[in-house]
């Protein structure tokens, strides 16, 4: 048999889905870069935990299908695997992003200064509430193509839902690393969040409905409504 030359580690470390070995303390002995990214949203303890949750009773692997979501991170399954008492590996399986094959109708986008639609939409919203704001944007951002009244649609629906807020912050920023599939393209994204002590959840579908026709992410929490918005040049 010929030997093999090739570093079986740059595979592991060049992989988009999670890796990570932990020894039998819960201590973390190596993580790909992948994983490096994960941990930034959830904890050691609790990706240790659900390694040990759903580890096989002997020695090998079990792969487990279930949903699992750190922030925009998704997953449909993840492996467990272990051949020693010491050490004890998680690979976590990403969900695909959106992806669609649907061309754009690019005759209803515009190029657009997405700062100053932000802060048009923002000055709609104050005449009928006082809620304190703040808003944070990276004025650097290059124009983009937008449909900016679906944009500023969506935007209202999303700006309502925290109207009963003390205060609202408002953050937009180019995403690094990050992409939506369109068309068999790549295309970057800009992030809209806004985030406050509260909101009404009353609208999230319409809001879903109304950001995927649209080709945008749209991530709910109890606080938070993120948009993740193509950057199309």
């Amino acid at each position: 048999m010929n030997s093999i030359l090739t570093n079986f580690k740059f595979f592991v470390e060049s992989d988009i889905n999670p890796f990570i070995i932990f020894d039998n303390n819960g201590k973390i002995i190596y993580l790909n870069s992948a994983s490096e990214v994960l941990l930034g949203y959830v904890s050691r303890q609790e990706l240790y935990d659900i390694t040990l949750s759903y580890a096989p009773k002997d020695f090998g692997f079990k792969t487990t299908r279930l949903d699992l979501q750190y922030d925009s991170f998704i997953f449909y399954a993840f492996r467990v695997a272990y051949q020693n008492e010491d050490e004890i590996a998680l690979h976590l399986y990403h969900k695909s992003r959106i992806e669609t094959k649907n061309t754009i109708e690019m005759d209803r986008y515009n190029t657009t200064d997405i700062n100053n639609l932000l802060e048009a939409n923002i000055s709609l919203f104050k005449l009928q509430n006082d809620n304190e704001l703040t808003l944070l944007v990276d004025q650097d951002l290059p124009t983009f193509k937008l449909d900016q009244n679906q944009f500023s649609k969506l935007l209202r629906k999303v700006l309502d839902s925290f109207r009963s807020s003390d205060s609202i912050a408002i953050t937009l920023k180019l995403l690094i690393g990050e992409y939506i599939i369109i068309a068999d393209k790549k295309e970057h994204l800009v992030e809209l969040t806004v985030k406050a002590n509260g909101r009404y959840s009353e609208s999230d579908e319409m809001i879903k409905e109304i950001a995927t026709a649209n080709h945008i992410i749209s991530i709910f929490k109890e606080h938070t409504i993120r948009l993740q918005i193509p950057f199309i040049r």
